[in-house]
């Protein structure tokens, strides 16, 4: 783990926002760059919010397609499973040191 008060990049902060949108799991691109969730979190929601500061009339301007949908459930779907494979590699190495 990283030390308590380390600060990061805003480069670096936006990858690691960029990476939250493409996979969908921010506990799992945490755990991926062993940087604590809640911070991550902390880091997409700001992020969001810029972007409303940005974009003062709230114009939502994605397209909310079916497909668009439907790829954001499958992004999310991916994430969970990507996750579950980490947490029972995890367990296999504990259980087989063990």
């Amino acid at each position: 783990m990283r030390s308590k008060n380390t600060r990061y990049p805003e480069e670096f902060k936006r990858q690691i926002v960029k990476e939250v949108e493409e996979v969908g799991n921010a506990t799992l691109v945490a755990r991926k760059h062993d940087i604590v969730p809640g911070t991550v979190t902390r880091w997409v929601r700001e992020s969001k919010a810029a972007n409303k500061t940005n974009y003062p009339l709230n114009i939502d301007y994605s397209t909310n397609s079916p497909l668009d949908k439907e790829n954001e459930q499958l992004k999310k779907l991916l994430g969970e499973k990507d996750l579950e494979i980490a947490i029972l590699k995890d367990l296999l190495k504990k259980t087989s040191q063990g």
